[in-house]
């Protein structure tokens, strides 16, 4: 792909932001009727809001506008299958929980994914006015470029999960998650997309999670790559539709991760 498509494409992000962040804003840290879309991993509540259904109305119209020939997969509305070789994935919050409690950790993610592999990523969170977007050429934050930072041994990192508790799938995974978190400096749980986005800029250096959809990781997966990073499934291999997800700042602390997510006890 040329460096003129690629820019093309990541302009159009910002475009993608601005509209969702129109909806998004609007419904922020105001009464909000929450309704569940049904049971998700080791909870009986999966929030979506108004707020979720229309930011991602305003995208997929958007997306229709400059792109009609493109395919459209997105956490709120049907797939929309044109047979083309360019697919975008929406999640138009992604972190509805954090979103309906008033903590700004919650995100928009959209990626744009050609044969089958993600070329640009983008994170938007409104709220704080930091936007990320990462292709295999790099990452920035408004702009500006960002790396991951060293860590070799988990003893020096920092880990973080969404839910530790509700957010895995039995008591299994939650047990391989606290393994690895045992010898972490620093645990920090609950920022949802946000988390992965400090990885990117150097502020935490390992999550791990379960249980997540297409949409929860395509457009995090160049942003950390972007800055240095890597993601892959709980085994070392790509992840393509979600899952078990690992995403380190440093290859060598990934290793090591992946190593204790497979020991035997």
């Amino acid at each position: 792909m040329s460096e003129d498509d690629l820019k093309k494409y990541k302009d159009f992000m910002h475009d993608l932001a601005n509209a969702a962040a129109s909806v998004t804003l609007k419904y922020f840290k105001k009464p909000i009727e929450v309704l569940s879309k049904g049971t998700k991993l080791g909870t009986d509540f999966d929030p979506v809001t108004i707020a979720d259904k229309n930011a991602e109305k305003a995208i997929r119209e958007l997306i229709r506008t400059r792109f009609p020939e493109h395919n459209i997969m997105g956490e709120e509305e049907a797939y929309e299958d044109k047979n083309s070789d360019y697919t975008w994935i929406i999640d138009p919050i992604d972190g509805t929980r954090s979103y309906i409690t008033g903590i700004p950790t919650w995100g928009t993610l959209v990626a744009l994914q050609h044969k089958g592999k993600t070329i640009v990523g983008m994170l938007d969170q409104p709220y704080l006015k930091e936007r990320f977007i990462g292709t295999t050429k790099g990452t920035q934050l408004n702009g500006t470029h960002i790396k991951t930072r060293a860590c070799k041994t988990i003893f020096e990192a920092t880990i973080s999960t969404t839910d530790p508790l509700q957010l895995f799938n039995g008591e299994e995974e939650q047990d391989k998650f606290f393994r690895v978190a045992a010898g972490a400096k620093t645990m920090r749980n609950g920022y949802d997309c946000y988390a992965y986005a400090m990885i990117a800029a150097g502020f935490i250096d390992v999550v791990i999670e379960s249980g997540l959809e297409p949409h929860d990781i395509q457009a995090l997966i160049p942003i950390i790559e972007g800055a240095g990073g890597i993601v892959t499934n709980w085994q070392g291999e790509p992840v393509q539709s979600g899952g078990q997800v690992v995403a380190c700042g440093d290859n060598r602390l990934h290793e090591q991760v992946i190593g204790l997510l497979n020991t035997s006890v």
